[in-house]
């Protein structure tokens, strides 16, 4: 992960989730969601402005699925 992707990174994460809290959402869905966008993140090395919407959506259907078989 380089510095400027991670610092791009992080300046879209916050207002991602003062976005988030704006909606009216609750805490534990704002968390869940931004949990999701942080494990993004990591599995994209912090790339994720230049993501299609379809590799986000395969992604997170992967991840639900590993979540899913960890129970």
């Amino acid at each position: 992960m380089t510095s400027s992707s991670e610092s791009g990174f992080k300046q879209n994460y916050q207002p991602h989730l003062q976005h988030l809290k704006l909606k009216g959402l609750q805490p534990k869905t704002i968390e869940a969601c931004s949990r999701a966008i942080r494990r993004i993140g990591e599995y994209f090395t912090s790339e994720i402005n230049d993501l299609s919407e379809l590799s986000e959506l395969k992604h997170l259907v992967y991840a639900q699925h590993e979540h899913e078989l960890m129970r």
